[in-house]
């Protein structure tokens, strides 16, 4: 699976419209709006750098309102979930 974050600068006044649309496309898994120098921030998870592509510049970017847009894409997840999960021994007792 391939994850990436896609930081967006939107006009102000599409920031929510923005925001809904691509929430709804197909490997876009959460959108969130947020302070700081962007406006919106994309978690994508899509199968190949292929589908990633497509989704980035086929899809998202000639969304209007889109002003400019940084891509990272992630080489691997630490998340506290997962590290729970992997050092849990089982229910205790």
């Amino acid at each position: 699976m391939v994850v990436a974050v896609v930081l967006l600068t939107v006009e102000r006044e599409r920031i929510n419209e923005v925001a809904e649309t691509l929430a709804a496309m197909r490997g876009v898994a959460e959108v969130y709006s947020v302070a700081g120098r962007y406006d919106l921030a994309a978690i994508l998870r899509v199968r190949t750098n292929d589908e990633l592509a497509d989704l980035v510049t086929a899809q998202m970017l000639k969304l209007p309102g889109i002003v400019h847009s940084e891509t990272l894409i992630a080489f691997r997840a630490y998340s506290r979930h997962d590290l729970e999960a992997a050092f849990s021994l089982g229910p205790e007792g």
